[in-house]
């Protein structure tokens, strides 16, 4: 059984207006009174209109759930005394009309990122989901890295989460992917022959000055440096809780699969770079409406028979972790009622911005 951990982040929004509030340290600091949250598992994230959590190490998916709508639940109430809705959304969905942009945290290395990139720190007002699987080396890490490529862009279909930005629909199911691709080295990363190469060409790209450090690896999978993990960083945060942790189950028991499939000699999907590249951007572009890529089939398919494929691919790794009943319903659901980019667009449609930011705010902790 692996082990596996959750980051995700989340945005203050005004509790009336929608608009991003800077209010992260006074959010952090009144959460942080709180019995229920432990010291360091909030963090300041790169805008101060973004906070981060961090689950401890966890081994079952009751674990990691429980984590999260503690954690949830914590910065919702103190996001809410402080006038704030804490929004489970991965885009900011309405915009001040001056066009101010939200300040970075005064960190140096978070200064030194906006006196780098200027503006494309300032557009940043994104919010992912992390998944940390636990390997026992960095060789089986690589393997996993490999194996999960091919599911990235089903991953993103499923997970989209935000439509809406700068107070207009921006045709995409993830507006967040594009977005954050636009780093130097972002998106699905390449096939690598091992850790050897992965160490050796991922250590180029800071000797070479091509970016600053380590940290700005932005690959939609890559390895841990501070934890013996591969993260996968895909997915756009979940409005609901059971959602987050639906996927947290599907990428631990692809990593299973993968470290089976390895052992045994048996190939992965093979799937070509540019169609991969492609694969990704139709996932954020159509979320899991229209057609999705199944990587089995290799070509785009509806939505149910690729989560059938996917299910299949999976069967024994979550048998093998009692995880069927955390992930089987819920996305069965998440295919009826439509993912979080499906939910926001038709509570903005038909109930309008209050509704809206109700439903982000009830969604978000789990109510």
């Amino acid at each position: 059984m692996l082990t596996f951990g959750m980051e995700e982040e989340y945005l203050l929004l005004d509790a009336v207006t929608g608009l991003p509030r800077a209010r992260a340290v006074q959010v952090r600091d009144a959460a942080g009174l709180q019995p229920a949250l432990d010291s360091g598992e909030v963090q300041h994230e790169l805008l101060q209109a973004q906070l981060e959590v961090a689950t401890p190490v966890c081994h079952d998916l009751d674990e990691g759930g429980g984590h999260l709508l503690r954690m949830r639940h914590a910065l919702g109430q103190a996001a809410r005394a402080d006038g704030c809705v804490l929004a489970a959304c991965a885009a900011a969905p309405f915009a001040d009309t001056d066009g101010l942009p939200v300040p970075v945290t005064p960190t140096a290395r978070y200064r030194a990122m906006r006196g780098d990139t200027g503006r494309l720190t300032d557009e940043q007002l994104i919010a992912g989901m992390h998944v940390h699987i636990g390997v026992p080396d960095r060789a089986a890490g690589v393997t996993v890295l490999n194996r999960l490529r091919p599911w990235l862009p089903l991953l993103i279909a499923f997970a989209a989460n935000s439509p809406l930005w700068h107070s207009t629909d921006t045709g995409f199911a993830s507006w967040r992917t594009p977005v954050f691709g636009r780093w130097p080295v972002s998106g699905p990363p390449p096939h690598f022959d091992g850790d050897r190469d992965y160490d050796r060409r991922t250590t180029a790209l800071v000797r070479d000055g091509l970016i600053p450090d380590i940290g700005q690896l932005y690959w939609h999978v890559r390895l841990s440096e501070r934890y013996p993990t591969v993260e996968t960083r895909a997915m756009d945060v979940q409005l609901r809780p059971d959602e987050a942790v639906m996927l947290a189950g599907v990428v631990r028991a692809l990593a299973t699969r993968a470290l089976a499939d390895e052992h045994a000699g048996r190939p992965g999907p093979a799937v070509l770079p540019e169609q991969l590249a492609a694969a990704v951007w139709h996932g954020a572009r159509h979320g899991c409406t229209g057609t999705v890529f199944d990587p089995l089939a290799g070509r785009l398919v509806a939505p149910a028979a690729a989560a059938a494929t996917l299910l299949e691919h999976v069967d024994a790794a979550l048998e093998a972790d009692g995880e069927h009943r955390h992930v089987v319903p819920v996305l069965e659901r998440l295919l009826r009622e439509g993912n979080g980019a499906v939910r926001q667009r038709r509570v903005l449609r038909e109930h309008g911005r209050r509704q809206f930011l109700a439903m982000i705010a009830d969604q978000t902790t789990g109510a």
